[in-house]
């Protein structure tokens, strides 16, 4: 078992994961400037957005980048520092470092070392549209970011849509309107959502309805801002999604599978729908 005070006195430096506000700065925290201003380094999602952050706040501590795409090469660098004994930051552009942003490896790393990681409170989207929603707070569970084609995001949800806990999602504008479709494809027209867009920003908006009238709404709109999409628990997970599709078991495969999903896909959405039984479904769509 390996046990490390976050404030015991220790040979190594400190990782402290500070948040961002996601929005409006003055949601900054007064502990979050300090430890900022009193560090030795700050690892960055994006070196110039963190920049402007900083020159907000009077802060002079130097930056290096930290992102996605130079993790492997930037934690042997940064953990080298950490144990020289020097105190750096970890912070993504918007919110909570590690939740749907770089960190995680980071904090991994640092852990395994026995590095002490001290965490501060702050910005969140999520749970900032969670308790304005008007849907069920608590429990909850968070997905963040869907996969980005089609059959991948059915899968997913279908994995999801049984789920009795208000389910919290990601998404950005250009994507919103496809993703709304698979959503209603899978959990139900009726299912109801909530969509908040630009939070603490001058646009902050917050969209509340079933899963059919907010794709009607987007398909005349055009999103803006980045989302969370909160979706209703499911309060009969036993049921099946009512199925409102026209055409017969096989033809509905088959338009399945011109949108993107695999056959196998396509036949177990389409056996859940129509309640039948997939294998006899599988056989009878193969002339088996």
């Amino acid at each position: 078992m390996q046990q490390v005070s976050s404030f015991q006195n220790q040979d190594s430096g400190t990782l402290y994961l500070v948040p961002t506000p996601i929005g409006n700065l003055d949601d900054m925290t007064f502990r979050a400037v300090k430890v900022l201003a009193g560090a030795d380094l700050i690892a960055a999602e994006d070196t110039r957005h963190t920049q402007q952050l900083l020159n907000h706040f009077d802060i002079h501590t130097p930056e290096i980048s930290f992102h996605e795409h130079n993790t492997e090469q930037r934690i042997p660098e940064l953990i080298g520092k950490l144990k020289a004994g020097l105190t750096i930051v970890q912070c993504s552009d918007a919110g909570m470092p590690s939740i749907s942003d770089p960190g995680k490896e980071l904090v991994a790393a640092a852990v395994k070392e026995g590095i002490p990681v001290v965490p501060l409170p702050g910005a969140n989207a999520g749970l900032t549209a969670l308790i304005a929603s008007g849907l069920v707070p608590q429990p909850f569970y968070f997905y963040g970011f869907l996969e980005r084609k089609h059959q991948q995001q059915v899968q997913e949800l279908e994995q999801l849509r049984n789920r009795s806990e208000t389910m919290i999602f990601y998404e950005a504008p250009h994507r919103l309107k496809k993703t709304l479709k698979v959503m209603a494809e899978v959990f139900g027209d009726d299912r109801q959502a909530v969509l908040a867009r630009e939070l603490t920003k001058r646009y902050e908006e917050f969209s509340r309805g079933s899963l059919a009238e907010l794709t009607a709404f987007y398909d005349e709109h055009q999103p803006r801002g980045e989302y969370v999409v909160l979706i209703a628990g499911n309060p009969h997970p036993d049921e099946y999604v009512q199925n409102d599709e026209a055409g017969t078991p096989i033809e509905q495969i088959d338009q399945k599978i011109s949108e993107g999903l695999s056959t196998n896909a396509a036949i177990k959405l389409v056996a859940k729908k129509n309640k039948l039984n997939r294998q006899e479904l599988y056989k009878q769509y193969h002339n088996i």
